[in-house]
């Protein structure tokens, strides 16, 4: 199996920007240099398979989304628990009430 580096790097840049995080600061959380970093976003340089999990470690996730394009079922969990978490109690109800529409739309 072919690793797509461009993919590849496209899904850690974006996971990076989804956490809210500057390619600076990744890059002295795992210890690489700036240009290195932006050479693997942009899917000019390959990294290691250390660097991979590191970066996953960093960035919460999982090594089969930025190899395959693919998430688990517990990374969707967190992520939307991370988003409902600082919400206000009448937003929480509203999203609640969704899910139970969405949820009786699909058993029925």
């Amino acid at each position: 199996m072919k690793i797509d580096y461009s993919a590849l790097g496209k899904r850690i840049a974006k996971r990076r920007k989804e956490l809210g995080l500057k390619q600076y600061e990744v890059c002295e959380l795992i210890d690489v240099n700036y240009k290195y970093l932006s050479n693997i976003e942009t899917g000019r340089s390959a990294p290691s398979l250390e660097l991979i999990m590191s970066l996953c470690s960093v960035l919460n996730t999982t090594p089969d989304y930025f190899l395959l394009g693919t998430a688990s079922a517990e990374l969707y969990d967190n992520d939307i628990a991370s988003k409902i978490t600082p919400m206000t109690d009448e937003h929480k109800r509203l999203i609640s009430g969704m899910i139970q529409l969405i949820t009786e739309i699909e058993n029925n």
